[in-house]
């Protein structure tokens, strides 16, 4: 029985097909391992969305080798779609494998024999028009929580980003598959999924055309028994509709917490990154969260430093984040990507102003997580208690995102209780009261 072992960069629409893959393998007889357990073949999944992602995976490789020289190492993803031949020339890698491949690794590999030492490694990649088939996909075993896969590529051509390119155009699930796979991980007894996709909210293309949208999407996962909870892990601003947050306002599982990329806080360079909307859209749907969901988490992903981008406009985007009622910031500095528009854009901002800009950006975004936290001290919620145990105390997530952290019970694993928060700790996290007296029925 050949060992195989995964390594994921990226996101979580990353480790949702790199768990569906995995078990591909074992149903093929292929024992899963751990990276350090001297595997037969290393698949590492590739992220390409910075330059330090493409690193990282040289780095990986390095290490798959010392571990195990005449391991066969394959490398899939975004950076092997858009780089293959880049990756067959890192020594040491046996086989790329593109956007339209990946999902068929094991038979186009037969095997996973090594060539002779100094032959090119094999690649398969066709050109991205080419990835439009739908692979359903979701994690499982890994974590407490599943992240589902219900959508894949993009059709928005934003300036800085090569995720078409690296996915292809947008297409979907059809909701009886997505109904299916939720029942499958419910029957797994896992409490929590997070639907995730490239862009989740233009859900309902299959083969070019528009059979669903996405409020149809979770209007029927909300029917479904044995999850407690659906939690959306980001979505467009301009797919966002007020009848979406209405309903989760309103619905049995869907969780108070919304991650909407904004990017920008200055109409100038949304207009230069291509985005869909202008700020004063975004004011529009965190007013309304609010308005019907008080308690609602709302993430933000923000790029510093894109090109055109000025002090003054970066600190209108930092004015404007700071009087925004929002919980949390995903910063992001920008990062030249080949074959994307932003590089025609000058001026170019230097690499210390984009530091500099981060640094500021994530102290903001510490002060508006503890902001948030400290607005809900003494309130109750429920959370979901996580596997991780570290110095004798267990964590978990609240409905609303706020990470708890309360003495370890072996019976609390992947349980949902209901809880009292009482003080922000110096890691930032937030001790609850003793959880046995506010169990739920």
């Amino acid at each position: 029985m050949k060992k195989v072992a995964f390594y994921t960069l990226g996101c979580k629409l990353n480790y949702s097909e790199t768990s569906t893959i995995s078990r591909m393998f074992e149903q093929k007889g292929y024992q899963k391992v751990e990276f350090n357990q001297k595997p037969d073949i290393f698949i590492i999944n590739t992220c390409s969305v910075t330059e330090n992602a493409d690193k990282k995976c040289k780095k990986i490789v390095k290490e798959a080798n010392k571990i195990n020289p005449d391991g066969y190492v394959t490398i899939i993803g975004c950076y092997a779609q858009l780089k293959p031949q880049e990756i067959a020339n890192i020594e040491g890698v046996d086989a790329v494998l593109g956007a339209a491949e990946k999902f068929q690794l094991i038979d186009l590999l037969d095997g996973f024999v090594k060539e002779p030492s100094g032959n090119k490694a094999k690649v398969y990649n066709q050109n991205i028009e080419e990835a439009v088939e739908y692979h359903t996909s979701y994690s499982l075993n890994d974590r407490t929580r599943t992240f589902l896969k219900v959508q894949d590529g993009c059709d928005y051509p934003c300036a800085y980003c090569t995720i078409p390119l690296a996915r292809g155009g947008s297409r979907s699930d059809t909701i009886e598959n997505v109904l299916k796979a939720a029942r499958e991980i419910a029957e797994s007894g896992v409490k929590e999924i997070v639907l995730t996709g490239v862009n989740i909210g233009d859900f309902g293309l299959q083969n070019g055309k528009r059979e669903n949208t996405f409020l149809d999407l979770v209007k029927a996962l909300d029917e479904v028994e044995g999850i407690e909870r659906f939690r959306i892990s980001s979505i467009e601003p301009n797919l966002l509709t007020d009848e979406i947050i209405a309903f989760v306002a309103s619905s049995k599982r869907f969780v108070p917490h919304f991650h909407i990329p904004l990017q920008s806080g200055s109409n100038k360079v949304l207009a230069l990154m291509k985005r869909r909307y202008k700020r004063e859209l975004y004011v529009d749907r965190v007013n309304k969260i609010k308005e019907l969901m008080p308690n609602c988490c709302i993430g933000v992903d923000v790029i510093v430093g894109h090109p055109g981008e000025t002090d003054e406009e970066f600190l209108e985007t930092y004015n404007f984040l700071n009087e925004l009622p929002i919980s949390y910031l995903h910063v992001f500095t920008y990062s030249e990507r080949e074959n994307t528009s932003a590089l025609a854009i000058k001026p170019v901002v230097s690499m210390s102003k984009r530091a500099e800009r981060s640094k500021m950006l994530h102290i903001l975004s510490d002060k508006k997580r503890r902001f948030f936290y400290e607005e809900h001290l003494e309130d109750s919620f429920t959370v979901l208690f996580e596997e991780d145990v570290e110095n004798g105390q267990m964590q978990g997530f609240t409905e609303n995102y706020i990470r708890v952290t309360a003495k370890y019970d072996p019976i609390l694993i992947n349980e949902i209780k209901k809880i009292k928060l009482s003080n922000i700790n110096e890691n930032m996290l937030v001790e609850v009261e003793e959880v046995e007296v506010y169990e739920t029925h």
